[in-house]
């Protein structure tokens, strides 16, 4: 995975493309508040310390479910 841009302003099909999911995921993902997005437009706009946000703190939480499972 390449490194995130934390300066830039990624569209959802790029923000998807580097997570390797659907664009609709990533939709569902700002609708829920997981990811916070602006509006240009019709568009919606991810700034890279978001994206980066979130796929850490989804690490963390797999980690944290996997030791209260271990317990």
């Amino acid at each position: 995975m390449a490194p995130i841009d934390i300066d830039r302003l990624w569209t959802v099909a790029e923000v998807a493309d580097h997570m390797r999911v659907s664009n609709m995921t990533v939709y569902r993902l700002i609708k829920a508040g997981d990811i916070p997005a602006i509006r240009v437009g019709k568009n919606y706009r991810i700034r890279g310390k978001e994206l980066a946000d979130y796929i850490d703190a989804s690490f963390q939480q797999v980690a944290d479910e996997a030791r209260a499972q271990g317990q």
